[in-house]
């Protein structure tokens, strides 16, 4: 039996998840997290062979996560399971660690999938995960600036070319919006722009967004 925690912040995610693995007689949903330092401490105190983890929660975001586990040496491996694009993410994941990365639009038709091939001690890599890794690769001769933020600066970053307001940002990751705005000096440090339009550009031009 392959005991498997969820964690994301939307109940209907959850449910959602619940669903589709109470189909599968080996694999059982043992807790529930709806943010990062839930999923964290929950994961740490049950016997978990499996998190399901988002990369946007509140309090702490899922790279976070992974990051805080593999410090405490924590070896539960983790499926990343997100909105985001794997243009967006994919990469910044494995380095982190994950077992794997999956976007919810695939989730009815590739989770179970990804949860044996991890279970069988392999990383789920999906086709398109493997392009942009292959791409990302090339990428790394040039040093694209968008890989010198932290994970929470790109957070931030992509947020923001993604035309939401920085207190709205401010409010999904329950910090200040003054917070939001020093990150957005270091965003502008480190990629050498001035302006939210200047990173929106950038952001197209690396196909980060749409």
């Amino acid at each position: 039996m392959m005991r498997i925690l969820i964690a994301d912040d939307h109940q209907l995610i959850r449910e959602g998840l619940r669903a589709i693995l109470r189909e599968e007689a080996d694999l059982r949903v043992i807790g529930e997290a709806t943010n990062g330092p839930e999923a964290l401490e929950m994961t740490a105190l049950m016997k978990v062979d499996l998190l399901i983890l988002d990369i946007s929660l509140p309090g702490m975001n899922g790279l976070e996560v992974l990051k805080e586990l593999k410090k405490r040496k924590i070896k539960t491996p983790v499926l990343f399971l997100t909105m985001h694009p794997e243009r967006r993410y994919a990469l910044r994941a494995f380095r982190a660690g994950a077992a794997g990365y999956l976007t919810k639009n695939d989730a009815s038709t590739n989770l179970v999938k990804a949860i044996r091939t991890i279970g069988a001690g392999t990383r789920y890599i999906s086709e398109r995960v493997a392009q942009t890794l292959a791409l990302s690769l090339e990428e790394l001769t040039i040093d694209p600036p968008h890989l010198a933020l932290s994970d929470r600066e790109y957070q931030v970053f992509c947020l923001l070319v993604s035309g939401t307001r920085a207190k709205e940002i401010a409010y999904e990751l329950a910090v200040s919006e003054a917070t939001i705005y020093t990150y957005l000096d270091r965003i502008y440090e480190k990629m050498k722009t001035r302006s939210v339009a200047e990173l929106t550009r950038y952001a197209l031009e690396q196909g980060l967004i749409e």
